[in-house]
């Protein structure tokens, strides 16, 4: 499958050992403050992070969508959705993490929703990212939503094979999530077992608070990592986790 833009700048970061921090914004306009936007403009001109992910709320149209990725484009960064629906899509975003909650209990979020957003994908012309999404831990607004089963960290072996039969699926990006608000991330464990099962590109985000924990899962092989709800409450925080991660070279 053709690789694009947004892939391309990702994984050579990765290939040159260069970990990838995302800021992950809910697209209520909302909560799009002044300050966050100002902050944004200075992460972005000192190169501390390399996208931004768009969605995850509850209840926001496309239009709302449109709008929060009009306000990001001040930043110069590529504008990737994260959709929870297929009202999640809009064409003013870069790229798509296409994705399968592939321990979902409702086929509606395996592949229902991926056959109804395909084609507006492909009429809007978005790069797609090919991601199969899995939703560890304990219960969190995207378990309860997408009807996931969460897979405890500890089992990491089974996190390791949904991995490799993704990959094997044709799955190049996967996405190991604690969910929005977690109270603790996935185990640096299950990371590493999937680092070492896959050559997919590594996406974590959930429960990550602090740089300690962001250091053990880009050494446990995480080649990016999310920060959503630490953004939203502390920006100072978030600035030392993304120092802690483009510290490391691996």
């Amino acid at each position: 499958m053709w690789r694009g833009k947004v892939e391309e700048t990702l994984r050579s970061k990765a290939r040159a050992g260069e970990k990838a921090a995302l800021i992950l914004i809910d697209p209520d306009p909302s909560k799009y403050r002044d300050e966050m936007r100002k902050i944004l403009r200075s992460y972005s001109s000192e190169g501390l992070i390399d996208a931004i992910l768009v969605g995850g709320s509850i209840g926001v149209s496309e239009i709302e969508i449109s709008r929060t990725i009009d306000m990001l484009r001040e930043t110069g960064l590529p504008i990737i959705l994260f959709p929870g629906n297929v009202n999640g899509i809009s064409p003013n975003a870069d790229a798509i993490l296409f994705m399968s909650l592939l321990n979902s209990a409702d086929p509606y979020y395996i592949i229902g929703a991926q056959v109804l957003g395909a084609p507006i994908v492909k009429r809007y012309g978005l790069e797609v990212l090919p991601t199969a999404y899995i939703v560890t831990g304990g219960e969190t607004a995207v378990s309860h939503i997408g009807w996931a089963r969460p897979i405890p960290s500890e089992l990491y072996e089974v996190i390791a094979a949904y991995a490799m039969a993704s990959e094997f699926l044709g799955m190049r990006f996967i996405y190991l999530e604690g969910g929005s608000g977690a109270l603790k991330p996935i185990s640096p464990e299950a990371v590493k077992a999937v680092r070492k099962s896959t050559n997919q590109y590594i996406i974590v985000g959930g429960g990550i608070r602090s740089p300690e924990t962001a250091l053990e899962m880009v050494r446990a092989g995480a080649d990016a990592i999310v920060l959503g709800t630490v953004f939203e409450r502390d920006p100072l925080k978030t600035l030392e986790i993304i120092r802690a991660i483009k510290s490391y070279k691996g």
